[in-house]
């Protein structure tokens, strides 16, 4: 009997991870001791992307490339326009397997790898260092626990740093629009990739009786213990790189990832992205709203979250605000204003 699909693109939460079978010897990871997933439930971006009522349904290639990067422990860079859901399928993924909130690192020219992993505020220290200085004068109490605890207040782990820590289910991490990153970020991201660990320099370099730092982490108010500067991972995680096709990746990079090209949402899922949002009576309402919308599709790049603003206008009164259902139609086709002109398809 097999586990496959572990996500089944349902939207409805379960514990299918649990039957997740063990990873091939080459991407298995041994970090620990394993830490809990922090509940979903604390995460109010999930909300915001997927909606109160989230049902939305993937198409079969998503679910079939999903289940492939949750067997294989690889990285799955999802390509497509802008609108077509590829950062929201990381949230639909996230809710549905019960894997905890989703760690956004969203990707410019000036991201670098560090970025991803930690950030260490060196001056806050060195403020503190002064500080304790002082006291020792007076307290000779002071030991290697006070100095631990000085430099966990002055790091913490970055989106991909906290992936990495050893949980007993895989986190969920965003790389959003990976194609927007400097030349090198995909070639340094590679390591990590491979490696599932990664070392933190201010840390590892403490005196061997600091064995252990608490230090922050891309969670809010949630604390991790780093031992002797190691992160390492037990479950990798679900890595999920978004791209609008502005660039080309290094070969070495594509092949380290499993690729999905996302296709533009169809009706069906047009329908319960607004179901989730408006609830099931107003989809059905807006339902010349979305012929309109896939009609303008045809011809123009107008995105779902357009369509979205123009489903909310037309629902929250106002229309009557107006006094002119021209005026309003105006205001419409406004918001759904192409974001680039193209040539009829």
């Amino acid at each position: 009997m097999t586990a496959w699909p572990i996500y089944q693109g349902t939207g409805i939460p379960h514990d299918g991870i649990e039957h997740l079978p063990s990873p091939p010897n080459w991407r298995a990871f041994d970090g620990g001791p394993n830490v809990a997933n922090p509940a979903i439930d604390q995460d109010a971006s999930t909300s915001r992307r997927l909606g109160s009522g989230h049902t939305r349904t993937s198409m079969p290639e998503e679910i079939q490339m999903v289940n492939a990067a949750l067997y294989l422990r690889r990285p799955l860079l999802i390509t497509g326009r802008p609108g077509t859901g590829k950062s929201t399928l990381a949230y639909a993924v996230a809710k549905e397997l019960k894997l905890g909130p989703v760690l956004r690192w969203p990707i410019t020219s000036r991201s670098t790898l560090l970025d991803g992993l930690y950030h260490y505020d060196p001056i806050g220290r060195l403020r503190e260092e002064n500080l304790r200085q002082l006291r020792r004068r007076t307290d000779s109490t002071d030991s290697g626990e006070d100095m631990a605890e000085d430099i966990g207040q002055h790091l913490r782990l970055g989106p991909l740093g906290t992936a990495l820590l050893p949980y007993a289910r895989p986190r969920v991490l965003l790389i959003d629009e990976i194609d927007k990153s400097d030349i090198d970020l995909p070639n340094d991201l590679l390591n990590v990739f491979e490696e599932g660990e990664f070392e933190i320099d201010e840390l590892s370099r403490l005196p061997r009786e600091v064995a252990e730092v608490e230090v922050m982490t891309a969670d809010r108010d949630v604390h991790a213990t780093v031992t002797r500067g190691q992160v390492a991972c037990n479950a990798f995680p679900f890595v999920v790189l978004t791209s609008n096709g502005e660039r080309e990746f290094p070969p070495a990079f594509l092949r380290r990832c499993l690729r999905l090209d996302m296709r533009e949402p169809s009706a069906k899922q047009i329908h319960s992205i607004l179901a989730a949002h408006f609830g099931p009576d107003a989809a059905v309402a807006a339902q010349q709203h979305i012929v309109d919308f896939l009609e303008r599709r045809k011809h123009a790049e107008v995105t779902t979250d357009q369509l979205l603003n123009a489903v909310y206008l037309a629902t929250s009164g106002s229309r009557h605000a107006t006094g002119d259902p021209g005026s309003f139609n105006d205001m419409v086709d406004a918001v759904l204003r192409p974001v680039a002109d193209s040539e009829p398809r």
